[in-house]
């Protein structure tokens, strides 16, 4: 009686991840065995690997991904820090969170906004006499805007594990005459490496196939793996080359997965 009661409780979760997580990324693999006239082929995946346009592709999803986690790294790294040494750290945690609940496509648009000749930021330029800059449609605009997106989520698991530090280590650290950096680099960052990990997992990952900031802050100029899904899904209707690609996707945050998994103990005292 125990176990069947026990088992409905496992029902809604195993139905859920039956029908948004397996049976997706099933069909996915499925469809990348097809060509555009829905005959079986293994050709999807010798294009992909044999395509200078795909390879290049992959090369800059990862270097945009790479950039995007070590911006929001170093930016919320101090942030976490400076929080959870505050006296009403959840206030101020609740102040970082905010921005996430505002729509992807509102921040991109707002982003235009300041970014765009006409905007914020080009008239104060143009108010201490510097010339309008083209901020829009560039690398350098697209991963900043990106980093700033993905900071949040970089900063709660960072910050989740610098409270679970015991005061008792950094006090020891001093009274043993380390300095404040030692305490820093030889403490602090090792027993958080786990929120980093974990901050890299969700902010790398997505970054991998982003499509809607490449195409509106980025401009066309800006190809990934993300805006080639969306191309072969919408325009071209290759269900095939875009599943195949989504395959590609999937190994690859897998990979990552692997490379950044950790063990996270228990909270201490």
């Amino acid at each position: 009686m125990k176990k069947s009661f026990k088992g409905l409780f496992y029902t809604p979760y195993i139905l859920w991840l039956a029908m948004f997580v397996i049976a997706p990324v099933a069909l996915i693999i499925y469809y990348s065995f097809f060509d555009i006239h829905h005959q079986f082929t293994l050709s999807n995946y010798r294009v992909f690997f044999e395509s200078g346009t795909y390879l290049t592709m992959t090369a800059n999803s990862v270097l945009y991904a790479f950039l995007i986690t070590v911006i929001s790294i170093l930016i919320s790294y101090p942030m976490a820090l400076v929080i959870s040494k505050l006296k009403h750290r959840d206030l101020w945690i609740l102040l970082v969170i905010l921005p996430t609940w505002i729509n992807l496509l509102l921040k991109a648009y707002a982003f235009i906004g300041l970014l765009s000749r006409d905007g914020l930021v080009n008239n104060l330029f143009e108010f201490f006499g510097i010339p309008a800059q083209q901020m829009l449609f560039t690398d350098t605009s697209f991963i900043l805007v990106a980093a700033y997106i993905q900071i949040p989520f970089m900063i709660l698991p960072i910050y989740n594990s610098m409270t679970d530090i015991s005061d008792s280590y950094i006090r020891a650290s001093s009274d043993l005459g380390a300095t404040k950096w030692q305490t820093l680099t030889k403490i602090i960052i090792p027993m958080t490496m786990p929120g980093i990990k974990s901050g890299i997992q969700i902010v790398f990952i997505p970054s991998l196939s982003l499509f809607m900031l490449s195409r509106l802050i980025g401009g066309n100029k800006i190809i990934t793996l993300g805006t080639a899904v969306e191309e072969h899904f919408l325009t071209t209707m290759n269900w095939g080359m875009g599943s195949t690609i989504g395959v590609v996707l999937i190994i690859s945050m897998v990979v990552v997965m692997l490379f950044t998994n950790t063990k996270r103990k228990g909270r201490r005292s």
